[in-house]
């Protein structure tokens, strides 16, 4: 569906809805979007809050979904504007809602910056929804922050792969099975936003060997399809 103010929210796999914003970027001439997860459950859980002056928009696609005051867990891979810039305003909206990161992130940043406790959790430690479980991989420097962590979700075998295989453009296209790789590669060209750390190649084969068959990207479209061989591929062209 698409909202009132250009904001759009798509199922991408069972109760794990993809709320896109496209936005102009000055000398952009695709432009570029912001996407947040939000996994609905017994504890609904958002992946990513989007930049503080993205709020209004994010809000409005959960609550096309769900009252956001039943929000139970706010979550984000890295300490960055566009993975937690709006934290404490969705903790403003959500009396119950918790902050999750990982134990880099909460004792780094979150726990100065948020305005209630985050949950740190360990790598590999998972958070139980209800249906859905999550499971919590350190991931420092993949892609760039040394406090950098990714979620699966086990029962759909959704990745939520944060900044991995980035896409410019405003994301139209909600799922797909396209390659997504090589217009990820095309964006990072010329900016290299990679870490590049030594144990990156070590990283992503952990994640492969999860087998996701949906990877939920922040920027352009989820993918579903082979997810292993996506990330061995990435890892490829890393090294080369």
């Amino acid at each position: 569906m698409q909202l009132a103010s250009g904001t759009r929210v798509h199922e991408i796999a069972d109760g794990i809805f993809r709320i896109n914003t496209p936005i102009d970027v000055p000398g952009v001439t695709d432009g570029f979007n912001f996407n947040q997860y939000l996994i609905v459950d017994d504890a609904p859980l958002l992946f990513h809050t989007g930049p503080r002056r993205l709020f209004p928009r994010v809000r409005e696609g959960v609550a096309a979904v769900m009252p956001v005051e039943r929000l139970r867990f706010v979550a984000f891979s890295h300490f960055e504007a566009d993975e937690c810039g709006a934290l404490n305003e969705w903790l403003a909206v959500a009396p119950r809602a918790e902050p999750v990161c990982g134990q880099i992130a909460a004792m780094v940043s979150a726990n100065d910056v948020a305005d209630r406790p985050a949950r740190a959790l360990a790598d590999g430690e998972t958070l139980d929804l209800g249906t859905h479980v999550l499971r919590w991989l350190d991931t420092p420097h993949v892609p760039h922050g040394w406090d950098c962590g990714l979620m699966m979700e086990e029962r759909t075998r959704t990745f939520l792969c944060g900044d991995l295989f980035t896409q410019g453009g405003g994301g139209d296209v909600a799922l797909t099975e396209s390659d997504v790789l090589e217009p990820s590669e095309a964006f990072r060209a010329p900016l290299d936003y990679f870490a590049h750390a030594p144990q990156s190649a070590a990283t992503l084969e952990r994640l492969a060997n999860l087998r996701p068959t949906t990877l939920a990207c922040m920027h352009g479209s989820a993918y579903h399809g082979d997810g292993g061989a996506l990330l061995r591929a990435l890892a490829e062209r890393l090294a080369a």
